[in-house]
């Protein structure tokens, strides 16, 4: 497996805040392969270049996630184009739904879609994803769905799949077919998708024990979906990041030494 932050051949120059995106990125890659949320060489996560319109990187088309470096990261425009001297070619196809959300959602920085066992069954159930289990609370009257219309290469399905994502959900179930996160940085889009990945696995769990499940009134759903927007149980001190704590501990898992940018 080759270090994360590890400088490939035609690495160009490049602002201080894409090398951090990269870097945060290709953790989240690794990250999602640790966690057993990858798909073989399927499924994307991107995110936008900070300061480029219209600019976003994403994974090279062919490579496994667990081995996704800063570097190998490719960049690309809302078509697919790719945009620099990379010696990777990318999935224009794949990046259907990804670049539906980046044109229509200026706020999401990082868009993560995954296609796990858990996510797949979830998505589809008729009743989609219930309030049963506390990482499901997060996502009460939060989550919103897109039909199955097979998969997605056709451009004209961009228009409807963003009509049901709307202008402020961050958590998307495409019916038949997986889920998709928003994140305004890396950092929320995968711990988004980490605890609605859990949410279905209980799911699935309680739904498989053939028992019923013990009822949350609705006052204290809502109320447990606030707590986690709200953020003010996990945000360090000093930073306006609720996730910067759990994030930095994440981390831990691919990178046990503090991350340097782009170091061999």
């Amino acid at each position: 497996m080759p270090p994360l932050h590890a400088v490939g051949p035609l690495a160009p120059p490049m602002s201080d805040a894409e090398r951090q995106v990269r870097e945060d990125l290709a953790a989240a890659y690794r990250l999602v392969a640790y966690h057993g949320m990858d798909d073989s060489i399927y499924t994307h996560i991107s995110a936008r270049v900070p300061g480029q319109d219209g600019q976003f990187l994403i994974n090279p088309f062919g490579m496994l996630f667990r081995d996704i470096t800063a570097s190998s990261l490719v960049k690309i425009d809302l078509e697919g184009r790719i945009l620099d001297d990379s010696p990777y070619d990318v999935n224009p196809a794949g990046f259907t739904i990804h670049s539906a959300v980046h044109a229509a959602r200026h706020d999401a920085a990082c868009v993560l879609h995954t296609h796990t066992v858990a996510g797949v069954a979830v998505s589809s159930l008729a009743g989609g994803l219930q309030p049963c289990n506390q990482w499901a609370l997060q996502f009460y009257n939060r989550v919103v769905y897109h039909d199955f219309e097979g998969i997605a290469l056709d451009d004209d399905e961009r228009e409807r799949l963003v009509a049901d994502l709307g202008p402020t959900a961050q958590a998307l179930i495409l019916r038949n077919h997986g889920l998709v996160t928003l994140g305004r940085n890396v950092s929320e889009a995968f711990i988004l998708m980490l605890n609605l990945e859990r949410a279905c696995r209980v799911q699935l769990a309680i739904q498989s024990s053939g028992v019923p499940v013990y009822p949350v009134p609705p006052e204290v759903c809502e109320k447990t979906a606030r707590q986690y927007e709200s953020g003010d149980s996990t945000r360090l001190p000093g930073t306006p990041d609720p996730n910067a704590r759990e994030w930095r501990a994440l981390l831990q898992r691919i990178e046990p030494a503090p991350a340097t940018s782009f170091r061999q």
